[in-house]
């Protein structure tokens, strides 16, 4: 190769490289609220096998559930109420990566904050206090963790945390673990243990499924659902912020939480305060 040929490919090649990198700093450093304004749109991440929070309904083929309709008036108190929100299906494994990579705005996804995540991302004010909680079958004579014994099973999915707080604060009882949610289910209403724990937001969306069984005791520990947004996004993160403040002032949050958690008052499920 000529000494002129290797020049330019050494040329374009660096050019290639810049603009790959103002590609990447772009979408690295758009202003989402300026964005979202312009374009007449928000792009949540949201669950889309999650009863109650966000659920995809086979009939009408939309998603539909409490972080739908939170993540719609948060738009609507942003853009105006002409604002499009748009879904994008997500889950644990990949919300953060979209995120991380601008193939959403946000993250709406029964997403517990944590030091860990605030690592990767930052959270607003807290829109959902969840806790884990205790799944029975109407007539259990289980009243809470505190009732729990050595002769119950309890059913929980493996490697979890819930696994692992159930034995924190019921050491004497025996922990079954399954491989997913559905299994546990199966496995309680099978008899194959006394109760099922796990987050109450998701044994809430159970109990809806089938009228005899309930929750009990309330929540033994704290998992308070956050709105992820990407580190830098301090505009968007303050406008999501003051929207939910304006929704618990305006009655809104209320009206939406009461849709989806109309048995609220037994402190299975509190909606926090911002």
């Amino acid at each position: 190769m000529s000494k002129k040929k290797i020049v330019s490919f050494l040329f374009l090649l660096a050019l290639s490289c810049s603009l790959s990198a103002c590609k990447s700093k772009s979408v690295a450093d758009k202003d989402i609220l300026e964005t979202s304004q312009q374009t007449n749109t928000i792009t949540w991440g949201v669950k889309n096998d999650t009863r109650l929070f966000g659920l995809m309904d086979i009939s009408s083929k939309e998603v539909k559930g409490f972080d739908i309709d939170i993540a719609k008036a948060i738009t609507e108190q942003i853009i105006g109420r002409d604002g499009n929100a748009n879904f994008v299906e997500v889950t644990s494994k990949t919300r953060i990566p979209l995120l991380k990579n601008g193939n959403i705005d946000a993250i709406i996804a029964t997403m517990t904050i944590s030091e860990e995540r605030k690592k990767q991302v930052d959270f607003s004010d807290v829109y959902f206090d969840a806790g884990q909680s205790l799944l029975v079958k109407k007539g259990s004579p289980i009243e809470g963790v505190d009732s729990l014994n050595a002769d119950q099973t309890i059913l929980a999915v493996k490697g979890s945390t819930s696994a692992e707080n159930i034995r924190e604060h019921a050491p004497d009882v025996k922990v079954l673990e399954l491989e997913n949610y559905a299994e546990a289910f199966t496995a309680l209403q099978a008899g194959q243990g006394d109760a099922m724990t796990t987050d109450n937001a998701i044994l809430l969306g159970m109990a809806s499924e089938n009228d005899n069984y309930e929750l009990v005791g309330g929540s033994f520990t704290e998992e308070p659902y956050g709105i992820a947004i990407n580190k830098g996004q301090e505009n968007f993160l303050n406008a999501v912020n003051t929207a939910l403040e304006t929704m618990h002032e305006n009655g809104t949050y209320d009206e939406i939480f009461q849709k989806w958690f109309p048995e609220s008052d037994d402190g299975y499920v509190d909606g926090g305060e911002q």
